[in-house]
């Protein structure tokens, strides 16, 4: 195909984005002819798209990439942290074709297949900044040209939005399940796996495969339970520890994990971060707030207080604790963001609880001894 059939070709393939604020960015759909409505939010991360797109704390978003290059990894099942694709859509600037040799299908075919819509030839930094300055904002993603642009923005102002919205349910386990030892073979190389002497249940409020990996590694069997499973079936479990994992949406409506958090606090050891992270500092009497545009990408820095060190770490988040929220006799900030300074970690002063906002797994190395993880068992073996 020549350089003119291909931009005749995109052409005629014509998409938009419709913004509640009235704002429009066009670009040609890339991905399934659908439609899809979300919160748009920008991903600062450089690589990792196929962990990315598949992570379930990314529900019912509108993930727009600000790299240029896109799709050269493809897809395969071994990086994806689910089943499937769980951005509502995916706006960037060029979606190219795989050209690695653990490409399984393309990440066009993994979009079309999994029925998300994707826009490309999108002004990123245009929409980056709208973004910044205003917020995150409700969105429509238009690409099967069956919806006119005024209608699409009317459609963007009418959804009700993260906000009082349980998107857990969309994407927690239906029934308990033990996490299989296979999980960890990365790339078609066993590794020598530690004994599973401790047992860790994760509550699943969108867990990431990443995590069970991670537990695993660290010597834990792991017993996932769905996200409305008792404190008290838990507790019949006979744990070793509980662990309250990420997810999408807004942390005020997980009334039932809020509640569960309450009861296993003071019982067993009780680890979480993400959405997790959220619930237990809520379930601790702070509040949760939204951020303006919110965390997204495998980068962002984040400070250690205890061990007096800073970290690039990976998030995907649009709420975090107040810090004026929180009562000093309960809880001590452990970790706090160096872009706004808002809290990413917190330790219980007086039951055996830690959490934190980021996902570990792009910090640990090369200070594995003192990793999440690390700390998570020896909490555990300290009671």
């Amino acid at each position: 195909m020549t350089l003119q059939e291909k931009w005749k070709s995109e052409r005629e393939r014509k998409a938009y984005l419709a913004l509640a604020d009235g704002s429009v960015f066009y670009g040609y759909s890339v991905g399934a002819p659908a439609d899809a409505l979300g919160e748009v939010v920008f991903n600062t991360g450089l690589s990792g798209f196929e962990e990315m797109v598949t992570d379930p704390a990314l529900a019912g978003k509108l993930v727009l990439c600000v790299a240029s290059e896109v799709g050269n990894a493809g897809m395969n099942v071994t990086d994806m942290e689910s089943e499937k694709i769980q951005v509502a859509g995916l706006m960037l600037s060029e979606l190219n074709k795989d050209s690695n040799w653990r490409s399984e299908k393309s990440f066009q075919e993994a979009l079309v297949q999994d029925n998300v819509p994707a826009i490309a030839g999108i002004d990123t930094r245009a929409l980056t900044l709208h973004l910044r300055e205003n917020g995150a904002q409700r969105g429509f993603i238009c690409t099967s040209g069956s919806v006119a642009v005024e209608e699409g923005i009317e459609r963007a102002k009418a959804w009700k939005g993260l906000e009082g919205t349980d998107f857990v349910e969309k994407v927690s386990c239906q029934e308990p399940y033990e996490a299989e030892d296979s999980l960890v073979y990365g790339y078609g190389k066993p590794e020598t796996l530690p004994p599973a002497d401790l047992h860790m249940v994760v509550y699943d409020f969108g867990v990431k495969r990443e995590l069970l990996r991670k537990l695993r590694l660290m010597g834990f069997r792991v017993t996932v339970v769905p996200a409305k499973t008792s404190a008290e079936d838990v507790l019949a479990m006979k744990p070793d520890g509980v662990f309250f994992a990420g997810g999408p949406g807004d942390p005020n409506t997980v009334n039932y994990g809020i509640e569960t958090a309450k009861k296993l606090l003071g019982k067993v050891p009780v680890m979480g971060f993400g959405l997790g992270h959220l619930i237990l500092g809520i379930a601790c009497g702070a509040k949760a707030e939204r951020l303006k545009f919110g965390h997204h990408g495998g980068n962002q820095p984040v400070k250690d207080l205890e061990l007096d060190r800073t970290m690039i770490t990976s998030e995907c988040t649009s709420f975090s604790i107040n810090e004026k929220s929180i009562d000093p006799k309960v809880l001590k900030v452990t970790h706090r963001n160096l872009n706004d300074g808002s809290v990413e970690g917190l330790k219980h002063l007086q039951a055996p609880m830690v959490s934190i906002q980021f996902f570990p797994d792009a910090a640990s190395a090369p200070y594995e001894d003192e990793s999440f993880f690390s700390r998570c068992r020896k909490l555990i073996l300290s009671k």
